[in-house]
Protein backbone atom coordinates (compact mmCIF):
# COMPACT_ATOMS: atom_id res chain seq x y z
CA UNK A 1 0.00 0.00 0.00
CA UNK A 2 1.89 3.37 -1.01
CA UNK A 3 0.80 5.71 1.85
CA UNK A 4 0.81 9.44 0.41
CA UNK A 5 -1.58 11.37 2.53
CA UNK A 6 -2.88 10.25 5.78
CA UNK A 7 -6.07 11.80 7.42
CA UNK A 8 -6.00 11.72 11.13
CA UNK A 9 -8.98 13.52 12.46
CA UNK A 10 -9.03 14.75 15.93
CA UNK A 11 -11.76 16.13 18.61
CA UNK A 12 -9.30 17.50 20.99
CA UNK A 13 -9.06 15.02 23.41
CA UNK A 14 -6.22 13.03 24.84
CA UNK A 15 -8.05 9.52 23.67
CA UNK A 16 -8.24 11.21 19.87
CA UNK A 17 -4.59 12.41 19.95
CA UNK A 18 -3.42 8.70 20.60
CA UNK A 19 -4.03 8.15 16.66
CA UNK A 20 -1.36 11.16 15.89
CA UNK A 21 1.05 8.86 17.01
CA UNK A 22 0.36 5.53 15.69
CA UNK A 23 0.15 7.93 12.15
CA UNK A 24 3.62 9.23 12.90
CA UNK A 25 5.03 6.28 13.14
CA UNK A 26 3.86 5.06 9.30
CA UNK A 27 3.92 8.87 8.12
CA UNK A 28 7.39 7.86 6.03
CA UNK A 29 7.32 10.13 3.44
CA UNK A 30 3.50 10.61 4.00
CA UNK A 31 1.90 13.99 4.66
CA UNK A 32 -0.29 14.21 8.03
CA UNK A 33 -3.76 15.84 7.19
CA UNK A 34 -5.04 16.85 10.48
CA UNK A 35 -8.89 17.34 10.80
CA UNK A 36 -11.14 18.88 13.26
CA UNK A 37 -15.20 18.89 12.59
CA UNK A 38 -16.51 21.69 14.76
CA UNK A 39 -19.73 22.42 15.68
CA UNK A 40 -21.62 24.45 18.01
CA UNK A 41 -22.98 23.03 21.07
CA UNK A 42 -26.45 21.30 21.27
CA UNK A 43 -30.27 23.15 21.73
CA UNK A 44 -31.94 25.44 18.75
CA UNK A 45 -29.90 28.85 19.89
CA UNK A 46 -26.14 27.33 19.96
CA UNK A 47 -26.28 26.93 16.37
CA UNK A 48 -26.18 31.07 15.44
CA UNK A 49 -23.66 32.55 13.00
CA UNK A 50 -21.75 33.82 16.43
CA UNK A 51 -21.33 30.18 17.79
CA UNK A 52 -20.62 28.81 14.45
CA UNK A 53 -17.69 31.32 14.46
CA UNK A 54 -16.35 30.59 18.00
CA UNK A 55 -16.77 26.60 17.35
CA UNK A 56 -14.69 27.04 14.10
CA UNK A 57 -11.98 29.43 15.85
CA UNK A 58 -11.59 27.30 18.78
CA UNK A 59 -10.80 24.36 16.69
CA UNK A 60 -8.32 26.47 14.47
CA UNK A 61 -6.74 27.32 17.46
CA UNK A 62 -6.29 23.96 18.80
CA UNK A 63 -5.16 22.33 15.28
CA UNK A 64 -2.41 25.44 15.12
CA UNK A 65 -1.21 24.17 18.57
CA UNK A 66 -1.34 20.63 17.80
CA UNK A 67 0.54 21.94 14.55
CA UNK A 68 3.04 23.48 16.32
CA UNK A 69 4.06 20.29 18.44
CA UNK A 70 4.16 18.08 15.56
CA UNK A 71 6.87 20.44 13.75
CA UNK A 72 8.59 20.34 16.81
CA UNK A 73 8.96 16.58 16.91
CA UNK A 74 10.07 16.37 13.50
CA UNK A 75 7.42 15.79 11.78
CA UNK A 76 7.40 18.74 8.61
CA UNK A 77 4.54 17.37 5.89
CA UNK A 78 1.54 18.43 7.91
CA UNK A 79 -1.21 20.08 7.68
CA UNK A 80 -4.61 20.66 9.18
CA UNK A 81 -8.55 21.70 8.34
CA UNK A 82 -11.46 22.74 10.37
CA UNK A 83 -14.77 21.17 8.62
CA UNK A 84 -17.83 22.81 9.97
CA UNK A 85 -20.63 19.49 10.75
CA UNK A 86 -20.99 16.18 12.48
CA UNK A 87 -17.77 14.05 12.91
CA UNK A 88 -18.57 10.90 10.94
CA UNK A 89 -19.77 12.85 7.60
CA UNK A 90 -16.38 15.41 7.98
CA UNK A 91 -14.09 12.88 7.86
CA UNK A 92 -15.67 10.82 4.87
CA UNK A 93 -16.03 13.62 2.98
CA UNK A 94 -12.69 14.88 4.03
CA UNK A 95 -11.02 11.58 3.47
CA UNK A 96 -12.94 11.86 -0.34
CA UNK A 97 -11.85 15.58 -1.10
CA UNK A 98 -8.30 15.37 0.05
CA UNK A 99 -7.62 11.89 -1.61
CA UNK A 100 -6.35 10.34 1.40
CA UNK A 101 -4.93 6.87 1.19
CA UNK A 102 -5.29 6.23 5.15
CA UNK A 103 -7.61 7.31 7.70
CA UNK A 104 -6.11 6.68 11.39
CA UNK A 105 -8.47 7.58 14.30
CA UNK A 106 -8.81 6.48 17.83
CA UNK A 107 -11.59 5.34 19.28
CA UNK A 108 -13.45 6.60 22.15
CA UNK A 109 -15.19 3.03 22.63
CA UNK A 110 -18.66 4.50 23.87
CA UNK A 111 -21.56 3.04 21.83
CA UNK A 112 -22.04 1.77 18.40
CA UNK A 113 -20.65 -1.88 17.67
CA UNK A 114 -20.68 -3.17 21.72
CA UNK A 115 -19.36 -6.43 19.99
CA UNK A 116 -16.31 -4.74 18.79
CA UNK A 117 -15.94 -1.46 21.04
CA UNK A 118 -16.08 0.71 18.31
CA UNK A 119 -17.64 4.43 19.15
CA UNK A 120 -20.48 5.26 17.13
CA UNK A 121 -17.89 7.94 15.09
CA UNK A 122 -15.28 5.70 13.99
CA UNK A 123 -18.06 2.67 13.11
CA UNK A 124 -20.01 5.71 10.77
CA UNK A 125 -16.62 6.56 9.14
CA UNK A 126 -15.93 2.59 8.48
CA UNK A 127 -19.45 2.43 6.54
CA UNK A 128 -19.11 5.48 4.69
CA UNK A 129 -15.42 5.44 3.05
CA UNK A 130 -13.77 3.37 0.82
CA UNK A 131 -10.19 4.59 2.16
CA UNK A 132 -8.44 2.53 4.36
CA UNK A 133 -8.96 3.06 8.05
CA UNK A 134 -7.10 1.90 10.98
CA UNK A 135 -8.89 2.16 14.52
CA UNK A 136 -6.47 3.29 17.41
CA UNK A 137 -7.79 2.15 20.95
CA UNK A 138 -5.79 4.43 23.62
CA UNK A 139 -4.96 2.51 26.69
CA UNK A 140 -7.00 4.33 28.97
CA UNK A 141 -10.44 3.65 26.40
CA UNK A 142 -12.91 1.41 27.86
CA UNK A 143 -12.69 -2.19 26.76
CA UNK A 144 -16.00 -4.63 26.27
CA UNK A 145 -15.18 -8.16 26.68
CA UNK A 146 -17.23 -9.75 23.16
CA UNK A 147 -20.14 -11.73 23.78
CA UNK A 148 -19.05 -15.44 24.51
CA UNK A 149 -15.03 -14.69 24.73
CA UNK A 150 -13.48 -17.14 26.83
CA UNK A 151 -11.89 -15.66 30.35
CA UNK A 152 -9.01 -17.27 29.62
CA UNK A 153 -7.91 -16.05 26.43
CA UNK A 154 -6.99 -19.83 25.22
CA UNK A 155 -6.40 -20.82 21.74
CA UNK A 156 -6.45 -24.49 20.67
CA UNK A 157 -5.00 -25.75 17.12
CA UNK A 158 -7.10 -27.25 14.07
Amino acid sequence: MNVGKILVPLDGSVLAEAALWQAMAIAEGATLSLLRAAEAGPGPESDSPAQQVAALREAQRYLRTVVERLQQNGQSRVGANVWYGPPAAAIVEAARSQKADLIVMATHGRGGLGRLGLGTVAEAVLRGTRVTVLVVRPEAAPVDVASGAGPTGESFRV
